[in-house]
């Protein structure tokens, strides 16, 4: 054991001075992610009732006008009527814009649109992964730290100190697993909004790119 070797007392003491010094930073940090994890629950709630929800048969239609427009003009008159998100609209009249452009430098500026909405979504999404995987770790943490102390206590008898030390790690265990499982879930829902919104984009950007290289 690390008591019986030179040096090991001062090693094990030291372990424990840092073990213990974490306890208030990481109280601290579950308490910012459970502030997190609910303003997020309220932003997902607001942004599905706000969100616009655009059937698969909106964007084959509007796939079919974009392509039997008679001229620019008119594309983007089927584009500024189109009931998509203001988004998908600024990029897909960005492209419809985009006449002084050769076929390549078109298509670029496209993939730079694509690619612009797509690290929106993936921003926002990175909150609720990092959360997920940071909660339960964090409250792994501050339900280990405690119990050191709490068995010292239980070890010289020391009942009310043991129950507080438990409380502290339970306390800590439920906050992390269920901000992370809250974060989890939240980011799943958003994963699924995301993937249509941008499978949408792609579509409707290809069938401008078809039209504006004819």
């Amino acid at each position: 054991m690390a008591l019986n070797i030179p040096g090991g007392e001062f090693l094990t003491g030291s372990l424990d001075v840092i073990s213990q010094s974490l306890t208030i930073p990481v109280l601290i940090i579950l308490l910012v992610i459970v502030i997190i994890s609910i303003i997020t629950l309220g932003g997902a709630i607001a942004e599905y009732t706000s969100r616009k929800k655009v059937p698969v048969g909106t964007i084959r239609d509007l796939i079919y006008d974009i392509n039997a427009a008679e001229s620019v003009d008119a594309l983007k008159g089927v584009i500024s009527r189109a009931n998509i998100p203001k988004a998908q609209k600024r990029a897909l009249m960005e492209i419809a814009s985009s006449e002084s452009l050769g076929k390549d430098s078109r298509e670029a500026l496209a993939r730079k649109l694509f690619e612009f909405e797509e690290e929106k979504t993936l921003s926002t999404l990175q909150k609720t992964d990092i959360i997920t995987r940071i909660g339960p770790t964090l409250g792994l943490m501050g339900t280990l730290i405690p119990m050191g102390p709490g068995l010292a206590a239980l070890g010289a008898g020391d009942i009310n100190t043991l129950a507080n030390s438990l409380t502290v790690a339970f306390n800590t265990t439920i906050v992390g697993i269920g901000s992370g499982a809250l974060c989890y879930f939240i980011g799943k829902v958003r994963s699924g909004w995301y993937d249509r919104y941008l499978s949408d984009l792609d579509a409707l950007m290809d069938a401008v790119l078809d039209y504006m290289n004819k």
